[in-house]
């Protein structure tokens, strides 16, 4: 409903994982992490904008999301509890990356993407198993305003065919350049063509992000004068922050590089502590503070 004839804000929505992680690194080892896909995402995007979350959680983690989303203007409506496990994820970080140890991802097989009635604000739809990712993708994209997915490496390897119908039905696709090179992707923007992207953003980690579209490429440098402690979630919570400041700020092309260093603060401010922790304690202020951090590393020296 608009407020004094000033039209909302669209809605902001993100269909993506909720996790139980198991993984180990420089940080030691931890099980038992939440995490997931929706998680970083929502808990990033909710500093600025509120967000719709649909996903399937096993009752085993719903302590540990209350206590995340606490305060947050996090809408759980559609985020299906189900008597099967929580998903599961193993991995092992190195040199600031996660090489995937597994997944256990039955619960996929009682859960369906639910969206939320007449919704057609912007869309995340964050990595998951592929055959639900591609269910979610297919049932959103007519309505959507503003379609935008993610990928990941041993998903796209074991279920190629719906990763890629995940990438066909995409407007804006979010990956690293594994998960591009997996598509067949040599050049970026040739890539973004070839997939009628309209955008396309390439993670590079402490390479910073880069995004392509059809007036050219902006890219943004990494934070890098805060330890990256734990990486995990670094691309969800960038996706989150970046859409959530871009749609505040009316969705204009000159907005994009505000937007894209926005998602990167929110990628700091995740990959400075273990799991949820960083993002989940992150304040409005918090956020602004470190984006003036990315802006001064922006502007030439004088």
């Amino acid at each position: 409903m608009a407020r004094d004839g000033v039209p909302d804000e669209p809605e902001l929505l993100v269909i993506g994982s909720i996790a139980l992680d198991k993984r180990d690194g420089p940080f030691g080892k931890v099980e038992q992490e939440l995490g997931g896909s929706a998680v970083y995402f929502a808990l990033a995007a909710s500093l600025l904008v509120p967000v719709k979350v649909s996903a399937p959680v096993g009752r085993d983690a719903i302590e540990r999301l209350a206590k995340a989303f606490d305060g947050r203007r996090i809408e759980t409506t559609h985020i299906n509890v189900l008597d099967a496990p929580t998903y599961r994820w193993s991995a092992h970080q190195e040199h600031g990356r996660n090489v995937d140890l597994g997944s256990a991802d039955e619960i996929y097989d009682q859960w369906e993407p639910e969206i939320p009635p007449g919704f057609t604000g912007w869309a995340f739809v964050g990595s998951m198993r592929p055959d639900r990712q591609a269910q979610a993708v297919k049932a959103i994209h007519h309505s959507a305003q503003l379609l935008a997915a993610d990928a990941m490496l041993s998903y796209i390897k074991a279920q190629t065919a719906e990763a890629r119908d995940v990438l066909r039905r995409s407007a804006w696709f979010f990956c690293n350049h594994e998960e591009f090179q997996a598509f067949g992707g040599r050049d970026p923007e040739e890539f973004r063509r070839q997939w009628w992207l309209e955008g396309l953003v390439l993670k590079a980690g402490h390479d910073g992000v880069t995004t392509y579209t059809a007036d050219g490429k902006v890219h943004v440098p990494a934070l890098t004068k805060y330890t990256a402690f734990d990486t995990t979630g670094a691309g969800d919570a960038l996706a989150g922050g970046m859409l959530a400041r871009w749609l505040t700020t009316g969705a204009q092309r000159a907005g994009l590089q505000d937007a894209m260093v926005c998602g990167v603060a929110c990628a700091s401010l995740t990959i400075e502590s273990i799991g949820v922790r960083g993002i989940a304690g992150a304040t409005p202020q918090l956020l602004e503070d470190r984006m003036d951090d990315i802006w001064q590393a922006l502007r030439p020296a004088s």
